[in-house]
């Protein structure tokens, strides 16, 4: 299961650039890097409260998502491509609030994360708008283990569990608790913060490569939906057997059309088109070859005489 969790860059922000800093800085460069050559900043990843979606990753969960974010790189709104990558973050770890709980009546945790940019002209912007508050809010694209009920334990992708994220059942909010984190993807800036206590916007993404209906159905689990995609799968393969057998007919009228298409040039065309298109030729070429060999009826109707030249049997 693939989520992506939006926070607000942590209040702190910028800090000095300390010795220790430097020395897990300068794990990821390679070359070493002076105080004077990074920004650094602090950001709060996630947490434990429950969000607007009603969903929340546990204590455990932050404890196991914190190493797996450090050495990700930050982006973008989540685009994943090497010309957007602005920073990376260096040290992670997972504060506890005794003075206040969270939603689920734990103690309120959140993951907070250090990450650097490099001092050049092309980050100055960035820097500029971090430091007055413009770029704030970060997403983070995670892989969850587990999603489980509140109210009955059971994962939420079960048949077992039939219970309703944020309704009410004996006085109890049914809400989802991410667990068991596998892998950890990237850190994004983004616009719109959503969460209730971190100004979260939180939503669900893939990473590239794994926003397949397959790779999402795998993900989630459970025999029905297995079954659902094979049947979907089996009734694609038929389509698809369909749509080839009508893309050959379009090209074998396309040829008795006479319109001076060449058979390479029409099979090409045709096996770029989508149905829709092809009945569309089909129906035009189908036109013009009636037009050219016309259906001679030899036999007339009852008390009618019928007069033959022998052209009608002249191929």
């Amino acid at each position: 299961m693939k989520i992506a969790k939006e926070a607000a860059a942590a209040a702190a922000g910028a800090h000095e650039v300390s010795a220790g800093d430097l020395e897990a800085i300068n794990r990821f460069a390679k070359k070493p890097l002076t105080a004077e050559e990074v920004y650094v900043f602090d950001m709060l990843l996630c947490d434990n409260d429950i969000d607007r979606d009603n969903e929340r990753f546990s204590t455990d969960a932050l404890e196991g998502l914190a190493p797996l974010f450090v050495g990700k790189t930050g982006i973008f709104d989540h685009n994943w491509t090497a010309e957007g990558q602005v920073g990376r973050i260096f040290r992670t770890e997972v504060v506890t609030d005794d003075s206040r709980a969270s939603i689920s009546g734990e103690p309120y945790a959140y993951l907070k994360a250090s990450a650097y940019i490099l001092r050049n002209e092309e980050n100055r912007p960035l820097i500029a708008d971090i430091e007055g508050g413009i770029k704030r809010e970060i997403s983070v694209g995670c892989s969850m283990g587990k999603a489980v009920c509140s109210i009955c334990g059971e994962e939420t992708s079960s048949a077992r569990c039939g219970h309703v994220r944020g309704a009410v059942y004996d006085g109890r909010t049914c809400y989802t608790s991410l667990e068991e984190p596998k892998d950890a993807y990237e850190w994004s800036f983004v616009a719109v913060p959503a969460q209730k206590n971190a100004g979260v916007l939180k939503g669900f993404g893939q990473p590239a490569g794994k926003d397949t209906l397959k790779a999402c159905v795998e993900a989630a689990g459970g025999s029905r939906a297995a079954q659902e995609l094979a049947e979907l799968e089996k009734l694609a393969a038929l389509g698809a057997r369909h749509l080839q057998d009508r893309r050959r007919e379009m090209v074998r009228l396309g040829v008795l059309s006479d319109m001076g298409f060449e058979r390479t040039l029409l099979e090409k065309a045709a096996a770029g088109m989508d149905g829709e298109t092809v009945e569309a030729f089909i129906r035009a070429f189908s036109a013009r070859a009636d037009e050219l060999l016309p259906v001679v009826c030899q036999l007339g109707r009852k008390k009618e005489k019928t007069a033959f030249t022998g052209n009608e049997y002249l191929i």
